[in-house]
Parts: structure tokens; sequence; C-alpha cells
């Protein structure tokens, strides 16, 4: 059967945006069939050149606007919205918020749950330069080393020395590491040959320490120069307090190596969220945005109604991050993650808070569940911080048996969260106030929530 595709490479149309996706896209509709369009906004009239045909869709470029969105915002540096670094940067910060808000709000309704409400999503007073961490590549273009970012869906490096969303010490910061390496002569690690020596800078800083960490991603077990380049981070960072070097010697997109070298200073730095103190080593998991991080954990706490007589279990539990918070007002608290470095952190952060209520076990969060039911846990609360994929249906059935009065479910994938609230009405457990939404990542299509459970029925 031939496909009647109405449109065709590199040929031109008018057309009215009337939608964007949850990755940031305009969307276009040529005789009902959609074109994906980026940098293009809701309400706009544009001409589009197609320059990507498949059997249902097609992709296209603005080649010009009749008529502009009042919501858009002219982009000083092109990069960012090319880098994919600020998808939404075009998008004024209050229609940001609401766009997040309808993601929701739009895949509620598809799954005919249209009766739960989602409010205002919280947004941030600047909503740029909030990241903590940044792992930038390191490459040579046109025969210099450059610091930037890969253009989207390429490895073509763009040299950017702003990067708008970041903390500016940290942009700083790359900026002195990079004339070192260039001063220094040091070569970028090159992925098709296997060959030279720098392959990433990631730097992170302490939002409420001001403590920076320098790490230096090596293809070799040696830093040439060494200690030039130490003193110069050094003279040229005041507040750096950790300089190490990560050997990565495979050829791999892990873009760290499980070697660390301490250069200079300590192993580690620290910072604080909701008032505890955390260590943060090179390999650490630690939330990119703690201004926000509070906020939606404050809100997952809040909404828990602890008093100090519950016990609390905390799935992908991290650092610790949310069980140690948790820690405080409740009686006791279990928490289970997959990565035993990170498991190791919370243990190590537990001790140095001196919370002594908070257990801490490896493993899969499903197979956790499993036993605890299996040992008669029964817990009071239970809170689930899962990656974008969402929860396996074993957990949530574990979680059904184990019948707690509540489940605080923390998400950072719309998608994935409606699925599950669907799989916990089976188990008895309804959203009982309306989803939070909360802007953990300004500028971007991500959007995290709060959702509240509670068991209806026994």
């Amino acid at each position: 059967m031939k496909l009647n595709i109405p449109v065709h490479k590199n040929e031109e149309y008018p057309a009215k945006v009337v939608d964007l996706t949850y990755k940031g896209n305009g969307v276009v509709k040529i005789d009902d069939f959609p074109v994906f369009v980026p940098n293009a906004l809701p309400g706009e009239e544009i001409t589009v050149r197609i320059t990507k045909v498949a059997s249902h869709f097609a992709w296209g470029r603005v080649m010009a606007w009749q008529k502009k969105s009042p919501d858009r915002v002219d982009v000083k540096d092109k990069k960012y919205i090319q880098t994919g670094i600020a998808p939404l940067g075009h998008l004024k910060y209050e229609a940001q918020l609401k766009f997040k808000q309808h993601q929701i709000a739009e895949l509620l309704a598809k799954a005919h749950l249209d009766e739960i409400e989602v409010l205002p999503t919280m947004g941030m007073d600047k909503p740029y330069h909030y990241r903590n961490k940044a792992q930038v590549p390191v490459k040579a273009v046109r025969g210099q080393l450059e610091t930037g970012f890969y253009k989207r869906g390429s490895h073509t490096l763009v040299p950017i020395e702003d990067f708008y969303i970041q903390d500016p010490v940290i942009d700083k910061t790359i900026v002195v590491v990079r004339d070192l390496l260039r001063k220094y002569h040091v070569t970028p690690y090159d992925e098709r040959t296997g060959k030279g020596v720098i392959r990433t800078v990631m730097v992170r800083r302490g939002y409420y320490s001001h403590e920076v960490m320098v790490v230096l991603v090596t293809n070799t077990k040696r830093l040439p120069m060494e200690k030039q380049i130490v003193d110069g981070i050094v003279t040229g960072v005041p507040e750096v307090k950790s300089i190490v070097q990560n050997i990565n010697d495979k050829k791999t997109n892990r873009l760290l190596g499980d070697k660390n070298k301490t250069l200079w200073g300590t192993d580690e730095i620290h910072d604080q969220l909701l008032g505890i103190d955390f260590a943060i080593s090179p390999l650490s998991f630690y939330q990119i945005n703690p201004q926000q991080t509070e906020r939606l954990y404050q809100t997952a706490i809040d909404n828990a109604g602890l008093d100090g007589s519950q016990t609390v279990i905390d799935a992908y539990c991290g650092i610790g991050t949310i069980s140690l918070a948790v820690a405080k007002h409740a009686k006791q608290v279990y928490g289970v993650e997959i990565v035993p470095a990170a498991i190791d952190d919370a243990k190590h952060n537990a001790r140095r808070n001196g919370i002594k209520n908070a257990k801490f076990v490896v493993g899969k969060a499903e197979e956790q569940f499993a036993k605890w039911q299996e040992d008669g846990l029964k817990p009071d609360v239970v809170i689930v911080d899962p990656p974008r994929k969402g929860l396996a249906e074993s957990l949530i059935e574990a979680t059904g048996k184990m019948a707690p009065q509540k489940v605080i479910y923390v998400s950072c994938n719309p998608a994935t969260l409606v699925r599950d609230i669907q799989r916990f009405a089976e188990q008895g457990y309804h959203v009982t106030k309306p989803i939070q939404p909360v802007d953990q990542f300004p500028q971007t299509t991500h959007v995290e929530s709060v959702t509240v459970l509670e068991r209806t029925e026994e």
C-alpha cells in the first residue's frame, strides 16, 4: 500500500504552528500530516522547509516567520538552541512553566484521569546559572584545543565559554583550565584514533559552601605538565578545594573511568541540602539544581505528613538525600539503591550528620521491596524517586502488599508517572491531592513533580 505523504524533502510550505512536543519542537500539520519544527512556537505562522520525511511524520526548518508568538524570546546566542543546552531558551519563562504544567495535564487527560488537578509549576526567580556541575568535552577544532558542547545529534563540538544555565564560577573555571591546557600543549583525545590526553573537564561547585572541585578526565595514566597545570588552577580559581585526575583509558562513551587520583587538596567537597551536609566525590551522584531540589524534596516531605512515629521506605535513595532529610521527622528510614558507591556515600553522609535511624542497602528496588515485604516490614510511607523509565510493576505490587497509608511519588517523567498512577490504582491507591510540578531544569523540556497517592480501600 502506497502511503499518501503530502510533503516532499527540500520543498517549502506555508504553515501555522499548532502545538509544542514534549521535546520542545513546534508541530505544524500539512493536510493533517505532522511536521516537527525546532525553534517554532504555537500560534506562529511560518514558511517551513522539509528536511526529512518518514512514513508518518516529517522534520522541517523555519525559513521565515510571517507572525511570531508573543511568548518568543530572541535568544542572543543560537548555540544554546543548536546544542540543546537550552532547548526552550526561545520561550518566555512564564510560558515554559505553563508548558510543563500542561505536559502533565495533557497526559492525564489522555489516560482519562482528567479529574486529577495539576498545580502551576514551581519556578525559579532566576531561571539560569543554576547548574552546580559541568561536564564539558575537550576537542581539537581547527587545530586548537576547545571546550564546549556538541551540536544536537552530532559529534561536532561548538566552542562555548558562557553556558548560560551553569554557575558562572564554573564557566570561568572551565576557561582557566582550557587556557592552561592550551598553554602547556596538552593534546585533546581523538575518539577516531584513540590517541590524545584530555577527554573531559568536570567542575562541581557547592551552592552553599562555594567549594570547587576540578576533575581532569584523561585517556592516559600520566598528565603531562601536571605540576604547572595544578599550580595554574590553584592560582586562577580562588575557591578550588580539590583537583582530581580521573583515568578513563577505554574506548567508551562513559564520561568517567573508575580510577581517581587526587592531584591537590581534598578527595571530596561539601555542600548542604535541607540543612544536611553532603560529601561529594568525583563519582558521586548529586542533584544538579540544589535550590529547586530543596523545594521538590520539601514538598515531598511536607506531603508525607510525618510526626516522628512513622517508618519510611525511600526507593532509589541515591546518596541518601531524601532519606536523611526524612530521618529527622521519622522513627526509622530504609533506603535502597542499585549503585554501591551511592550507598557508601549515603552511609558516610549519615555518619557525618550523626543520623542513626537510617538504614541503607544495595539492590534493585523491586527485588528489595519484595524481600522487605516477605520479612513483614510495614512502612507507613513509601517515597519513590525513580529514573525516567518509572517503576517496575513488581515494585508497585510489593508496595500494595506492604500496604503503607501513603506513597509519595517524585517523578522526572510525566509519561511513566501517569502509567504508574494507573498501576497503583489496581493496588487500591489513588491521587488525593493536586500534582505539584517543580522546574528543576529551567530552559529545558524536563519536568519534575510530586504526587501523593493514598490507600483508599482495604
